[in-house]
């Protein structure tokens, strides 16, 4: 199943930001993003404007203080249009119900930010708010009203997946369903986007295209994708990103032989995959705070045990934070993964997942006694299914 239980690196980025230094004079601001919020009744501590541009790796975060205002300006250099949040923080000292709290807790707003001047004026919440001075955030929004005709669906077979679950029961058939209408949406909202005249030459025809291609890349249908894009977002910093990211993904198709790496383990100690030659390995790359991860772990363990004698062995990349070895030794104990482990406890920069071109966990490659790439992201009954049918019915056993 595509579409759920995946942690994606700009999600971690934007939710969870840190204010990238540089040695370099700042650049002259070309935008200026102002929120009036007066019309929230509920009184507010900080605004906080972040992004994370994947393109030059930098992270923006800043804030202004609202408790003598509603009122704030942000000031900043973009190289690109880019998506961006803005985010209000509740005075939690106030004497205000918890439900308005709770709400104003919540409340948060994506933007679409370009040069020039960008006014947000809220309408009794952040969310709500109306955005003037930004076309690409008329055509961000337009594209997200299209995409959400479709959540009502989704919501009632995740209901419907989430019940299974629980009940112990197949998941396939929901599975499937989850999938066939993400491509639906993928191919009627976001392709659709991408080719139309009048928006394929939109800066945002890049964010339609990574929603469309999804984290882990099919170069068969992004390539033709790319290509319909205008000239304008194909020459942007991402669009030449996704050029690079288009590449990488040909060199990780099934058939390919997988790229090879060595890092350390838990014991400090240089671990290649070279040395796992001879075996079936799920190459496997997780994080121990990653909550979808953790849960495909069981997974991962019965076929493990199930197929360890036959030749199959596990080796996982961790995505963990810098300090948190602890955490990662802990996850491993406590979840049974008694498989090889590597990290250099790098976050998304671990630079496995970086050669790989890792933009969301959890995700895996299968490879054959060879080194060749038999399978990708394989999760749920869909590993059990493909590694039964490799060395069961190899074997000639039911």
């Amino acid at each position: 199943m595509k579409r759920k239980l995946l942690i994606s690196l700009f999600f971690a980025s934007t939710v969870f930001l840190v204010a990238a230094q540089t040695t370099s004079p700042a650049p002259k601001p070309n935008l200026s993003v102002t929120a009036d919020l007066t019309s929230i009744q509920q009184p507010l501590t900080k605004i906080f404007l972040s992004y994370y541009n994947t393109s030059t790796k930098f992270r923006f975060n800043d804030s202004v203080d609202l408790r003598n205002t509603k009122t704030a300006t942000f000031q900043l250099n973009l190289s690109e249009p880019i998506l961006a949040q803005l985010r209000v923080v509740p005075d939690r000292s106030a004497d205000t119900s918890k439900k308005a709290r709770q709400a104003s807790a919540r409340d948060f707003l994506s933007v679409y930010l370009e040069a020039g001047k960008i006014v947000v004026i809220a309408k009794d919440s952040l969310s709500a708010s109306v955005v003037t001075g930004s076309k690409s955030h008329e055509s961000y929004t337009a594209l997200k009203t299209k995409a959400a005709v479709y959540d009502p669906s989704f919501t009632a077979l995740y209901a419907k997946y989430s019940d299974a679950r629980k009940a112990k029961v197949s998941t396939e058939l929901i599975e499937k369903s989850i999938d066939s209408l993400d491509k639906i949406v993928k191919e009627k909202v976001y392709l659709s986007f991408i080719k139309a005249p009048a928006t394929k030459n939109s800066p945002v025809a890049i964010y339609a295209l990574t929603q469309y291609a999804g984290y882990a890349i099919n170069p068969v249908t992004a390539e033709p994708a790319f290509k319909q894009l205008g000239a304008l977002p194909r020459n942007l910093p991402s669009g030449k990103i996704f050029e690079e990211r288009i590449a990488l993904a040909k060199k990780l198709e099934v058939g390919q032989y997988a790229i090879p790496f060595s890092q350390a383990d838990t014991a400090g100690k240089i671990f290649s995959l070279a040395s796992l030659k001879g075996k079936v390995v799920l190459v496997d790359f997780w994080a121990s705070w990653c909550g979808p991860c953790r849960a495909e772990n069981p997974n991962v363990v019965s076929a493990f045990h199930k197929y360890k004698d036959k030749g199959f062995t596990v080796l996982g990349v961790s995505l963990d934070q810098p300090g948190a070895k602890e955490r990662w030794m802990k996850a491993i104990h406590d979840d049974g993964l008694t498989w090889n482990h590597v990290s250099d406890l790098k976050y998304w920069d671990n630079e496995v997942s970086k050669a790989y071109g890792i933009q969301a966990i959890p995700q895996n490659y299968l490879l054959d006694a060879e080194g060749k790439i038999i399978g990708k992201n394989l999760r749920g009954e869909a590993l059990q299914t493909f590694l039964k049918n490799l060395f069961e019915t190899s074997s000639g056993t039911n």
